[in-house]
Order: C-alpha cells, then sequence, then structure tokens
C-alpha cells in the first residue's frame, strides 16, 4: 500500500472550503470507487485553521498513476485553483511490522 498525506494550505477558509466541495460535489466519492483506492479522507489540524489533510492510500504505484492519468485530475487542479491552494505532500510505503502492534491499545 502507499499513503499519501496531501496538506492543502489557503487562505480565508479555502482549504475547508475546497475539501467540503470536493465532498458535496461528489468527487471524492468518485476517487473512492477509482480501482486501487483504499483511502481517501480530509481532516483538518486542529493547530491550523488554513490547512487540511487529505490521507489518499493506494494498493499500488500503478492505480496511482492511472488516477493521475484520469480526467478526475483535471476537476481536481481546477478547485485547487478556485481556491488558490498551495500543497505539500508526504509519501508512506506500507510494510508489515507486527513488532509495532505491541504499541496499539485496542
Amino acid at each position: 500500500m502507499i499513503t499519501l498525506h496531501l496538506f492543502y494550505t489557503g487562505t480565508g477558509g479555502a482549504a475547508e472550503a475546497f475539501a467540503r466541495e470536493m465532498t458535496a460535489s461528489g468527487a471524492a466519492d468518485e476517487i473512492r470507487r477509482e480501482p486501487g483506492n483504499l483511502r481517501y479522507e480530509y481532516f483538518f489540524p486542529m493547530d491550523d485553521r488554513e490547512t487540511v489533510l487529505l490521507i489518499d492510500s493506494w494498493e499500488s504505484q500503478a492505480a496511482i498513476d492511472a488516477h493521475h492519468a484520469s480526467p478526475m485530475m483535471a476537476k481536481i487542479a481546477a478547485l485547487r485553483e478556485k481556491y488558490d491552494l498551495h500543497m505539500r505532500f508526504e509519501r508512506f510505503v506500507s510494510e508489515d511490522a507486527p513488532a509495532d502492534e505491541r504499541f496499539l491499545r485496542k
């Protein structure tokens, strides 16, 4: 699994408005239905009201590449422009780490 943390930052509540429009328009649900998508969720950091975090997970790089080549990317790009958002990201590749399980409270 490949997980991306995408941080969308704007001013005047623009990042939150972007996430709400992605959700209300159905675009987020469309992405969730794309082959290979495992997770697509927005979060709002408590200490930064002008940033939205998107956690976006995919089965493989091929699934991400297909998403990036899809018409959905034009919709996302247009909304980023509409809300004048800037981005940064972090990328994680999952591996089995059963030793870490001992630190989790279930």
